[in-house]
């Protein structure tokens, strides 16, 4: 295997499982610890982990780390998030995702529910996004119409933002927005790293009959760089069954309707006031 290719392989297993050892990481890649330890330094340089005694972690890097990376850390959370969400959207709805690992995951299932994939004269389904891959996933369906959000690409995310992608979605109407976030408080509500994504993030929700965060357990007390909103612009927060029933009191005190997704194969959703 050579040197790229083990790095990326170390990544997909670093998104896998969050946090790897040297002695782990060697042994599934099957090279020497001494090779892993100069590949996660060579990839702690580039940002694309961070260094702990003994291995790396993911955590620290969720914004730097590329999202193909990253789409198997918590996917059983995430998983059951989209189905929740999907579950809020209508044949004909026109739907609004901003980028992440669980929009995208909204968008897988939003593409293989049958009502959409019916054949017809006309799409049964409008998807707004300022993510590529989201784009690029659903391009192939024809009967979801993609419209794409112009703007500056965020290499590390996928997403458009800036002035470009403020035009267009001032000029629509959403019937519901599901958007991703970084962290989620009970007193700053949802936040990201980046101020220009937090921006277009904000935008596009209000440009929506309704506004829906959605993020997995893992996210709940987090604070990040820049604000998106709360109650101001969101009137529904789905997450996963990890979440502790204080912490999803807090956000129902504050207005917010919390949506508890349970693992998909239980295909039930729990929902508090």
């Amino acid at each position: 295997m050579k040197r790229h290719e083990r790095m990326n392989a170390l990544l997909e297993l670093l998104g896998e499982r969050g946090r790897v050892d040297v002695e782990e990481a060697a042994t599934a890649l099957e090279v020497s610890a001494a090779t892993m330890r100069r590949d996660m330094d060579a990839l702690a340089e580039q940002q694309l982990l961070t260094r702990t005694r003994g291995g790396a972690v993911l955590s620290s890097v969720a914004y730097d780390l590329p999202i193909r990376y990253k789409h198997a850390h918590r996917s059983a959370e995430k998983e059951a998030v989209a189905q929740a969400a999907a579950k809020l959207v209508e044949r004909g709805d026109v739907v609004g995702l901003s980028g992440g690992t669980t929009t995208t995951a909204i968008a897988r299932v939003l593409a293989t529910r049958p009502d959409f994939a019916e054949a017809g004269p006309q799409p049964h389904l409008t998807i707004v996004t300022n993510s590529l891959n989201i784009a690029n996933e659903l391009a192939v369906r024809p009967q979801i119409k993609i419209v794409l959000t112009g703007g500056v690409a965020h290499s590390r995310s996928f997403e458009l933002v800036g002035p470009f992608s403020e035009l267009v979605l001032q000029q629509i109407s959403i019937d519901i927005a599901f958007i991703g976030a970084n962290g989620m408080d009970p007193v700053m509500g949802a936040t990201v790293h980046d101020e220009a994504e937090a921006r277009v993030n904000r935008l596009m929700a209000e440009r929506a009959r309704r506004a829906v965060i959605v993020a997995d357990s893992s996210k709940i007390g987090e604070r990040c760089f820049a604000r998106v909103g709360d109650t101001d612009v969101f009137d529904t927060f789905i997450t996963d069954a990890s979440a502790k029933e204080a912490t999803r009191r807090e956000f129902a005190d504050r207005g917010l309707r919390v949506v508890t997704a349970r693992p998909p194969v239980t295909e039930r959703v729990s929902e508090s006031e």
